[in-house]
């Protein structure tokens, strides 16, 4: 500092006033600069050269990338004078390198021993089994986010302030440390979540974790470039964490289900409307307890909810259980089959909009219509919609319409085929339903 402000105001003084007492050819000003230059650029080295703390190496890297060509070289009084000069960088190109990776390795590995004791602070917070806090009615464990996040954050903005190809460095290398300490913290998530079961603030310690993930998915979403190959593991890794909480709290939901379901089958599908009333009131107790996960987590777990009753519905569609041979009773089923995809659509539109609703009315329609050609169209929309539907899904549920000759089955078998393009589905429906 005391090198840098005497070079600064001795140049400034050579400028004022003494250049013009030498004649131009002399290039007073050329000389000073150069012998004040060349003595700080020795210390600089010398100073390089010598063992460093980490402060020390920070604040020598930011002489040499930044205070001394921007502050000082780039001074309004000064910067005419010392383009003509063209003086180096005060240290030597390797000898820098040689610093920047002593900084980079030092940062990297403080910013990963602070983000592993924070994440055992954390996993010592569920083992004490408290109620987490609750912040606008949804329960948060923010503290080991917020802290990851200022941590790599305020280390990125430090590099930065060095130069913007250190900063871009310490970038990448700190992506690479927030995959690995999701992925840490997946593991010991995935551990109390197996071993913690009987806990008693179970539940609200997993959403509590579910919620978390929006902090870390909408900083990877906002602040890593696209080109960073760790930002898609990142997110993925996310995903992982919020499903895994995701299936443990629907699971008690998903088994008091099952047996309800059953019942379409057993009763022929004449009582549909009362089981529906039953699967509606079931499904809408629990639903309740989810409010405390974050909005979008709240509208991704009620899609899931969605996603299974339609799958459980068509599930019990596909049994060959019954099997109608006159048009009356086909079109009595639709009915039965339209008002309770109506019911099921109106009960989860409340909650959120899915892109499921349209499942049911079709396959209604299917056992409603009698005309060759009109089946065919409304297959190929259903195909259409729903690219994952396969010739056996439909085979099974062409098993209702008895009226079918066997010729007529396979021209609509065929046509399924021909129109099912290999079209991925922006969700999986039918191919996550077995046939039996």
């Amino acid at each position: 500092l005391h090198m840098g402000k005497t070079m600064k105001e001795d140049l400034t003084v050579v400028v004022k006033y003494i250049k013009q007492l030498y004649p131009p050819e002399f290039n007073v000003f050329s000389a000073y600069a150069e012998l004040y230059h060349n003595y700080f650029a020795s210390q600089a080295k010398k100073n390089a050269e010598s063992h460093l703390e980490d402060k020390d190496i920070y604040l020598l890297l930011s002489w040499v990338h930044n205070i001394y060509p921007k502050d000082m070289r780039k001074d309004h009084v000064l910067a005419e004078e010392l383009e003509k000069v063209k003086l180096g960088s005060l240290l030597p190109s390797s000898l820098s390198k040689e610093l920047e990776k002593k900084y980079l390795d030092s940062e990297e590995a403080t910013i990963k021993n602070s983000l592993s004791k924070c994440l055992d602070k954390e996993i010592q917070r569920w083992k004490e089994d408290e109620e987490p806090e609750k912040l606008n009615g949804h329960f948060q464990s923010e503290l080991l986010a917020i802290f990851v996040i200022q941590s790599i954050y305020s280390g990125q903005k430090r590099a930065k302030d060095i130069s913007t190809a250190v900063g871009e460095e310490l970038s990448h290398r700190l992506s690479k440390e927030l995959l690995a300490f999701l992925k840490s913290y997946k593991d010991a998530f995935e551990d109390f979540k197996e071993k913690s079961k009987k806990h008693r603030y179970y539940k609200p310690i997993l959403i509590a974790n579910i919620n978390n993930c929006w902090n870390f998915r909408d900083y990877a979403e906002k602040n890593m470039a696209e080109k960073d190959d760790n930002k898609a593991s990142i997110l993925s890794t996310l995903g992982d964490i919020e499903n895994s909480g995701f299936d443990v709290l629907l699971q008690q939901l998903f088994a008091q289900l099952k047996p309800i379901y059953k019942k379409f089958t057993e009763n022929k599908w004449d009582s549909s409307n009362e089981i529906m009333n039953e699967i509606i009131k079931t499904t809408s107790k629990h639903i309740s307890d989810f409010r405390t996960l974050k909005d979008p987590f709240y509208h991704a777990i009620v899609e899931k909810i969605h996603t299974r009753l339609v799958k459980e519905y068509i599930e019990r569609l596909l049994k060959r259980k019954v099997s109608l041979k006159t048009p009356a009773q086909q079109q009595n089923l639709a009915q039965k089959i339209s008002k309770n995809a109506a019911d099921l659509e109106a009960f989860c539109t409340s909650n959120v909009p899915t892109w499921l609703n349209s499942a049911l009315p079709k396959l209604a329609e299917i056992i409603r219509l009698q005309d060759l050609g009109a089946i065919k169209i409304e297959v190929a929309t259903l195909a259409t919609t729903y690219p994952d539907i396969r010739k056996r899904h439909l085979e099974a549920f062409l098993y209702i319409k008895a009226n079918l000759s066997r010729s007529e089955l396979k021209s609509i078998l065929g046509y399924l085929a021909d129109s099912t393009a290999s079209t991925l589905p922006r969700a999986p429906l039918f191919s996550n339903i077995n046939v039996s």
